[in-house]
């Protein structure tokens, strides 16, 4: 039975290697000088001042030198850390230099790959609690509240019916308002469980959302959804709801005038792109791209956000194959 040896620490690796590379120069140094035909008198004269100057400037240089290339390594590793987001997958840091920095480097690495892993863990895990109090908030309000209202409703019409003829205008006005709260109760439902989605797929899924966007915002959207191969229900509904995510953000924020939703297969995988003539300039990233991102990393998918100040702006989704 062979036996690893322990590893190397970083730190005691890097000491041994500055330690070496001092030495090496100021053995150089002293060699060189030994060997050159420059003296030193004592007390140093002030001709020989000049040649004192010039080896210590060469003797630091070549010291600093090679130091520095030495610890190249942890300029990029800094570099990383302040930009590092874990819900922009594979950001790494090639594992190049000398053996104890390789080390460090791959030893970083590896702690974001634990930590993307357990972040895309957390996050489906999240994500499949919230679609299920979803589903159980359009339940109640399809079955609880819609139902009570169309109550109201019917009990309206029978009092419509038996009412004097000044008090019918009036309780037409309170049935038409009860039976717009019915209408948007169930366009909220609707939007918190996508029926349509799993009853018939996601074209129409996307088509229906594009409606209810248009007739909402009164933007319209040009709606080009290629013919799909299968897809698992996961991809189904990420690729679902960042395109509902990506309408909302229009017409909250971009004060667009038109949209356009393409679902296409492409060579590197399955392409979602939501594009708009608004204003652009998308500077921070709220909670509700950021939500898109994590939903994005549940099935491997890569999200892309280009919004340039007056050029509008494009959500790209692109699920490989």
């Amino acid at each position: 039975m062979s036996v690893n040896p322990a590893p190397v620490r970083p730190e005691r690796s890097l000491f041994r290697r500055l330690f070496l590379i001092n030495g090496l120069v100021f053995t150089i140094g002293t060699v060189v000088l030994a060997l050159s035909p420059a003296t030193v008198s004592a007390p140093v004269l002030v001709t020989e001042i000049p040649v004192l100057i010039v080896g210590l400037a060469v003797i630091l240089a070549a010291n600093a030198v090679l130091v520095r290339s030495s610890l190249a390594p942890l300029g990029s590793l800094a570099t990383l850390m302040e930009r590092v987001d874990l819900l922009r997958h594979g950001d790494r840091l090639l594992e190049r230099g000398n053996g104890d920095l390789t080390h460090l480097i791959r030893t970083f690495n590896e702690m974001l790959d634990r930590l993307e892993a357990e972040r895309s863990a957390a996050s489906a895990h999240a994500l499949a609690a919230q679609e299920g109090e979803r589903q159980r908030i359009a339940r109640e309000l399809h079955d609880e509240i819609g139902q009570s209202l169309t109550v109201v409703l019917l009990g309206l019409k029978r009092v419509v019916d038996q009412a004097p003829a000044e008090l019918r205008e009036e309780l037409h006005g309170v049935q038409e308002g009860v039976r717009a709260s019915l209408d948007e109760v169930r366009q909220v439902a609707r939007r918190l469980r996508p029926g349509v989605l799993s009853d018939l797929g996601l074209a129409s899924a996307l088509s229906a959302l594009s409606s209810e966007f248009s007739e909402m915002s009164g933007v319209p959207v040009t709606k080009k959804v290629s013919d799909l191969p299968v897809l698992d229900d996961d991809v189904e509904l990420v690729l679902y709801r960042i395109a509902q995510e990506g309408l909302t953000n229009v017409a909250r924020h971009a004060r667009a005038s038109r949209v356009e939703l393409t679902l296409r297969q492409e060579l590197d995988g399955l392409t979602l792109r939501i594009s708009d003539d608004g204003r652009g300039g998308v500077l921070r990233e709220g909670a509700g791209i950021r939500g898109m991102r994590e939903r994005a990393l549940l099935v491997g998918a890569t999200l892309t956000i280009d919004s340039k100040r007056g050029d509008g702006t494009d959500v790209i989704l692109v699920v490989p194959a």
